[in-house]
C-alpha cells in the first residue's frame, strides 16, 4: 500500500465526524461568503453532512490519489458537480462555490492536530495530504461551475440568435426574415437553418431576406447572404434580398461582390410586391360600392 493511501485522514474523518461538522458548518455560516438569501442552514448541514461521509468512503477505497478521475471518486465529484450547477444557477460567485470545499480546511486540520499532536513528522504528512487534497477538490468544484456558466451563456446566446431571426410569413407561399445586427458565420448558420426549416413547413416558393437593420455589409457578410440563398434555392424558393441602401449598394460595388442574377430591392414593401408579381398575384384596392 503506497504512503498516500496509508493515511489516517479516513480515521479522523470517522472519528471526529461530529465536531467536524459541527466547526465546519460554523465555519460556513460565518464565513463572508454565507449567502442565507440563497440557502437555508438545514440544506448547507445536510449537504455538508452527507459529503463528509462521501469523503471518507472515498479516501478509504482510493487513497488520495486520481481524485479527478478515480472510480473510487465518482459519488464526490459527482456531489461537487451538482453543488456547482444549483449554486450557479442561484447566483453564487465561483467563490462562494469554492468555499464549501475550502472551509473545511480549519475544522479537519484541528482534528488531526489533536490526534497527531505527538508525531510532528506524521502531522505534518497528513496536514499536507488534506491540504493538497481539498484543493484539489475546491479546484474541481471551481471548473465545473466555470463550465455549467459558460453552457448557460451558450445556450442564451443561442436562444438570442433564434429569437433575433424570426421568419414571418407575409402571404401564402412568401416569407421573410427581417436581419438586424451583425450577419456572423454562427448566426449565418442559425438563419439558414431557421429559413429552410420555415420552407419545408410551409412550402413558400419565394423568401425576402431583409437587411434594412444590418449596419454594414463587408465581403464575409455578403458570402453569408449568397450561402443562404443558395440554400433556400436548393429547397425550391425563390429568394429577394430587401433593404440594399445607397451605402450598403456602393460597398458591395466597391468590394466588388457579385450577386449573380438574385434580385434586390431597396425597400421590404418593393421585395413583397415584386414576390407577389413573380407568383402572378396582385393587390389592388376593393371597389367601394356607393349608396
Amino acid at each position: 500500500m503506497s504512503p498516500e493511501r496509508s493515511t489516517r485522514i479516513t480515521e479522523i474523518l470517522r472519528k471526529h465526524e461530529s465536531e467536524i461538522l459541527s466547526d465546519w458548518v460554523r465555519e460556513q455560516s460565518e464565513s463572508i461568503a454565507r449567502r442565507r438569501d440563497l440557502i437555508s442552514d438545514q440544506e448547507l448541514k445536510t449537504q455538508s453532512k452527507e459529503f463528509l461521509g462521501l469523503l471518507a468512503e472515498a479516501v478509504r477505497n482510493g487513497g488520495l490519489e486520481d481524485v479527478s478521475r478515480g472510480r473510487e471518486w465518482t459519488a464526490v465529484r459527482e456531489m461537487l458537480a451538482g453543488i456547482s450547477r444549483s449554486r450557479s444557477i442561484q447566483g453564487f460567485t465561483p467563490s462562494e462555490t469554492a468555499t464549501f470545499v475550502f472551509s473545511l480546511k480549519p475544522a479537519l486540520f484541528r482534528r488531526i492536530r489533536d490526534d497527531l499532536v505527538k508525531d510532528a513528522g506524521e502531522l505534518f504528512e497528513e496536514v499536507r495530504r488534506a491540504d493538497e487534497l481539498l484543493d484539489r477538490l475546491g479546484l474541481y468544484t471551481t471548473e465545473v461551475y466555470q463550465k455549467n456558466r459558460e453552457e448557460v451563456i451558450l445556450r442564451q446566446q443561442q436562444d438570442m440568435l433564434e429569437l433575433s431571426t424570426p421568419v414571418v410569413k407575409l402571404w401564402e407561399g412568401v416569407l421573410a426574415l427581417p436581419m438586424i445586427g451583425t450577419l456572423d458565420s454562427a448566426r449565418t448558420q442559425v438563419v439558414m437553418e431557421t429559413l429552410l426549416q420555415r420552407i419545408v413547413e410551409t412550402g413558400a416558393e419565394v423568401a425576402i431576406l431583409d437587411i434594412t437593420g444590418v449596419p454594414t455589409v463587408d465581403t464575409l457578410t455578403a458570402q453569408h447572404l449568397l450561402k443562404t440563398v443558395t440554400a433556400a434555392r436548393l429547397m425550391g424558393a425563390d429568394c429577394i434580398i430587401s433593404g440594399i441602401r445607397p451605402q450598403i449598394a456602393q460597398t458591395i460595388v466597391h468590394l466588388g461582390v457579385a450577386l449573380g442574377d438574385v434580385t434586390t430591392k431597396a425597400t421590404l414593401a418593393d421585395a413583397f410586391a415584386a414576390a407577389l408579381k413573380r407568383l402572378n398575384l396582385a393587390v389592388g384596392r376593393a371597389a367601394v360600392a356607393r349608396g
